[in-house]
């Protein structure tokens, strides 16, 4: 989340009052009219505050037009009666709400045989606020592990831990290392290469690595890292040197994906490295925000100290949290879709909308302007450039425009060594139907004859042209 500060110069202008939202004396609610930035004398009519919020928030993008995000932003009303039904439940006091404990436990489980952890019994995980929150956890296991074979030489001097990673991982795990004071190794883009390379990865480990982190996919192209591969190069590095490095795979969207689409793709706790997996129940689980998950594969990849028994409200309760009271909305909603779809549903959604990706790829690619990167054939994202030949526009020109029309496509330029590279791309969800990928086609093709009639690509501030959070 943003760190928001006052502004320099308030806008020291009331809110403006419809004379209309006045239940009794539309005059008085004129006179009335609240301050922005400090908390009224007053209090308001509940209808005059809830259209005061309402009309603000108009001018906030159309989620549904939003390709930027992975966060699911469209369920059936049933779920969203669950949801409305949990809002004022707190997760944490699994006493007061024992069967919305045993939902959570549930879909832990489920999660454990999805992805084929060896006694999904013995297997242990939480919910959490989302993949973020996740990451956190894996790395502190990962790191309180590291601490516990090395306890005769760390904390010291030059027993400094460092966990490897892809240059492209999301920025959680760089504040996991900055927080936890871990030395982030990161493996950099190369030529046609945008993610991590398992043998780069091997390279850069040594006895004060706590872990490799491995993505399912990146977000930056959709694509997935060779988790198998990483694996076996590790594999190789402790038959040389006798080092053994843990795997955490952040399947933040993958996660929910490759399990029903790529069966045949060996990725998870199939793998004995594999310590630790998470994805977001919001992203590709199919759930509104805010939940996330993180398992491992056993109760010995989890050290028990890190996990806190607390005698809360009367009972015994086992957490391994960072956040502490939040809704079991989304708990309750990720059973919801479980319970809905099971594996053939899931199978069927996420096929669908990889169909989407791939055949608005292909659409795209076919005008001529553009250069796929990727097709949306692993996540169902595709990141594209223009063709070598363009040099009336460049993407940023192309996201401006879309954004005209309600389009939110965000444009970046790609991390060391590929900062010359600049890319659109475009993330298909459930919600994203063939219908709208028709008309982000047809907007898209109307604004081309314009974009190239300029004399040049228009945007010259490159990191203000668009808000890419990934």
């Amino acid at each position: 989340m943003p760190l928001h500060q006052g502004h320099e110069k308030p806008d020291e202008r009331p809110l403006s009052v419809n004379p209309f939202y006045g239940e009794a004396n539309p005059a008085v609610e004129m006179a009335e009219a609240p301050p922005k930035h400090r908390l009224a004398d007053t209090p308001l009519p509940p209808s005059t505050a809830s259209q005061l919020v309402h009309d603000e928030l108009m001018l906030d993008g159309n989620s549904r037009l939003n390709l930027a995000t992975f966060v699911t932003t469209w369920m059936e009303p049933q779920a969203g009666v669950l949801m409305n039904e949990c809002r004022d439940k707190n997760m944490i006091d699994k006493d007061e709400y024992p069967r919305t404990a045993e939902l959570e436990r549930r879909c832990v489980a489920m999660l454990a045989d999805l992805w084929n952890a060896p006694d999904p019994s013995a297997a242990v995980g939480c919910s959490t606020t989302g993949s973020s929150e996740a990451c956190m956890l894996a790395g502190m296991a990962l790191k309180r592990r590291w601490t516990q074979r090395n306890a005769d030489r760390y904390p010291g001097r030059d027993a400094r831990p460092n966990l490897v990673m892809g240059v492209n991982v999301q920025v959680c795990w760089e504040k996991f290392c900055n927080f936890w004071e871990v030395e982030a190794r990161q493996v950099p883009m190369d030529g046609d290469r945008y993610h991590l390379d398992p043998r780069a990865a091997a390279e850069l480990c040594d006895e004060n690595t706590i872990g490799v982190v491995g993505i399912l996919g990146s977000t930056f192209d959709g694509s997935y890292e060779p988790i198998a591969d990483l694996c076996a190069a590790l594999d190789a590095l402790q038959e040389r040197t006798g080092l053994d490095v843990p795997v955490h795979v952040d399947g933040a969207s993958g996660g929910m994906i490759a399990p029903f689409l790529d069966k045949d793709l060996v990725w998870d706790f199939r793998l004995p490295r594999v310590a630790s997996i998470n994805t977001s129940g919001h992203k590709y689980g199919l759930v509104y925000p805010g939940v996330g998950w993180a398992l491992w594969r056993d109760q010995e990849a989890l050290p028990e100290e890190l996990v806190f028994r607390v005698n809360y409200l009367g009972g015994d309760m086992p957490t391994f949290a960072l956040n502490f009271s939040r809704p079991g909305a989304q708990v309750v909603a990720q059973y919801y879709s479980f319970l809905r779809l099971g594996r053939e549903g899931y199978r069927l959604v996420q096929q669908s909308t990889r169909d989407v990706a791939r055949h608005l790829a292909e659409r795209i690619e076919a005008l001529g302007d553009f250069r796929l990167l990727t097709r949306g054939d692993q996540l169902p994202v595709f990141a594209f450039t223009t063709a070598p030949e363009v040099r009336a526009f460049d993407v940023f020109d192309v996201s401006r425009r879309l954004r005209e029309n309600g389009w939110l496509v965000p444009a970046y330029t790609f991390p060391p060594n590929r900062q010359d590279l600049s890319v659109l791309r475009v993330v298909c969800r459930n919600g994203f139907s063939a219908d709208l990928a028709e008309l982000f086609l047809e907007d898209l093709g109307r604004q081309l004859p314009e974009l190239r009639r300029q004399p040049h690509p228009l945007i010259r501030d490159k990191n203000a042209a668009t808000g890419f959070h990934h």
